[in-house]
């Protein structure tokens, strides 16, 4: 499948793959026909997405079968009103019905919305008329239902709401019944161009509402240097990505590159993440290929690994916050695996990765994507040299590379704030060092100022995550009339530690930060806390650490 969207599929070094990686975008593209249906007729019987829950179900579905069912959940949409351009919001957890829905979407022209089941009925309000929904479908679980049928006398433009089940409360259609009911579906004469919108995330940013980052329907092919170059994959693989389908996250490593490299899909339905139980997943199903953020592997790695046969277990990559050497080293000297980081942002596909052929650098989030005209700018505009740090912008004056957003929905200024000059400005600060590799310093809002010095959280909470009594921890600015900023440290402790949070283990942790990295840097103020304040992303919200402190 690959080879009809890219000319060269196999790379020896950075330098090739910068130089022969070209993707082919087809007039007219669509993932739901030019790639599922493509596979469903070439290999009906390969299978597409391997299915289990923390209740012990388990269900495969064949690249056949999830063009049948797509069509078919297409087909009953129909007959709801759904067609080109409709905003319709997916609230389906980790549910296979998610994979019916998405691409039945696609297939109708229409606008994907997934959206979190941790949403509340102020925030389905929001989002309901930021963005004019016309439809929800959702896992049919009370809270979820209950919180969509509050928002519902605030949500004018919401015209039908779907349950997917276990329940079907009163104002909610059941979703099996009306695609078991669907007539035969009848393909839409031009159902898309590329240009036009396909799938719309609201970020959660740590202030202010969420934007919602739109992407066009070529947005897919995107991820072909997510799946087939990043993850590693191939038609043999069997593929894990930790992530809810609420997020950007599940498309760039549940969906899009891991399909169109042939991979079969691993997805495990649960309600509260146990490391002991992901292992198992990863040792009786023989997942070949993990991808997860640094949480889930500071967690894996407090587990006892050697009680598991993780030997089906070939690559690992991470994602979603910098990665901490200490974590790197010790997943490495576990598994003997190679931890290959990868950088990119909701309103992006990939940008910055540690590829196969490179040696990865425990830390940094390798080189940039070629896809991406990428580089590190000063505040007056200027280059950022070597060592130095600067924020991460991509250029975009010779054209639009695939992956990028095509706009923050109905909201032309703050489109432009972000991406003007023929400059999209990403807000993340790193630094290069002598042979490329970039390193993530922060946000530009949290660089820390403090007697002359520019210090990055990252590279302190680097330091801190080495100490042994460290499971979590943020880094802030604190105003210091004689400094200007002082470093303070908010951590959550290990179970072990719980019990010695004290003046002794403060200055126990802030000698053992001035060992590891330059002195200047170590946390003056430190505040143990029982969990840090996070967006319902997981994101860190270290805007509530500061307006606390």
């Amino acid at each position: 499948m690959i080879e009809r969207f890219v000319e060269q599929t196999s790379f020896e070094s950075q330098e090739d793959f910068a130089e022969n990686f070209k993707v082919k975008i087809p007039d007219n593209f669509n993932f739901g026909y030019d790639v599922v249906d493509e596979w469903a007729a070439a290999e009906p019987e390969k299978k597409a997405l391997c299915w289990t829950n923390d209740r012990g179900e388990h269900i495969d579905f064949t690249f056949g079968e999830i063009k049948k069912y797509s069509d078919r959940t297409a087909s009953y949409f129909q007959t709801l009103g759904i067609g080109h351009g409709d905003m319709v919001m997916l609230i389906l957890k980790r549910r296979y019905e998610f994979w019916f829905a998405v691409i039945a979407l696609h297939k109708l022209g229409a606008v994907v919305i997934p959206a979190t089941h941790l949403l509340t009925k102020k925030d389905i309000v929001y989002r309901n008329n930021a963005a004019d929904v016309k439809m929800i479908v959702c896992a049919g679980e009370d809270a979820i239902t209950r919180h969509i049928l509050e928002a519902m006398p605030e949500s004018p433009s919401v015209e039908r709401l779907i349950s997917a089940g276990p329940l079907t409360p009163a104002g909610f259609e059941d979703f099996h019944k009306g695609i078991a009911a669907a007539p035969p579906f009848s393909r839409p004469k031009h159902p898309n161009a590329n240009g036009d919108i396909s799938i719309m995330y609201f970020t959660s940013g740590t202030t202010g509402n969420p934007k919602m980052v739109a992407h066009d329907f070529t947005y897919p092919l995107g991820h072909i240097a997510t799946g087939s170059f990043w993850h590693n994959l191939s038609e043999d693989s069997l593929h894990l990505t930790i992530a809810d389908t609420g997020w950007g996250k599940a498309v760039w490593g549940k969906l899009y590159g891991q399909w169109i490299a042939g991979a079969t899909v691993f997805v495990y339905d649960h309600e509260k993440f146990t490391p002991a139980d992901m292992l198992r997943m990863i040792q009786d199903y023989r997942i070949t290929s993990l991808c997860a953020p640094p949480t889930i592997f500071r967690f894996l790695i407090r587990e006892d690994m050697s009680r598991y046969d993780l030997s089906s277990l070939r690559y690992c990559t991470i994602a979603g916050e910098a990665l901490n050497p200490a974590v790197y080293e010790a997943f490495y000297k576990l598994t003997g695996i190679k931890l290959m980081e990868g950088f990119g942002q909701t309103e992006t596909t990939l940008s910055i990765a540690t590829f196969p052929w490179m040696n990865p650098k425990p830390g940094s989030m390798g080189l940039p994507n070629p896809q991406y005209d990428m580089d590190l700018i000063r505040h007056d505009g200027s280059r950022a040299e070597d060592g130095e740090q600067g924020e991460i912008i991509i250029r975009t004056g010779k054209g639009i590379p695939l992956g990028l957003f095509k706009e923050y929905y109905r909201d032309a200024q703050l489109t432009h704030e972000a991406w003007h000059n023929d400059i999209y400005h990403t807000g993340d600060v790193a630094w290069r060092d002598e042979d490329g590799y970039l390193w993530f310093v922060g946000r530009t809002d949290d660089v820390i100022k403090s007697s002359g010095y520019r210090i990055g959280p990252f590279e302190v909470e680097s330091a801190l995550m080495t100490h042994p009594s460290v499971v979590e921890c943020a880094i802030t600015g604190v105003p210091d009339e004689v400094r200007g900023q002082i470093v303070k440290a908010t951590i959550v402790l290990s179970k072990e530690y719980k019990g010695k949070a004290g003046d002794a283990l403060v200055r126990e942790i802030q000698d053992h930060v001035k060992k590891v990295t330059a002195p200047y840097k170590y946390p003056r103020i430190i505040e143990f806390v029982e969990e840090l304040p996070k967006t319902i992303s997981g994101k860190i919200r270290r805007v509530e650490i500061r307006e606390k402190s």
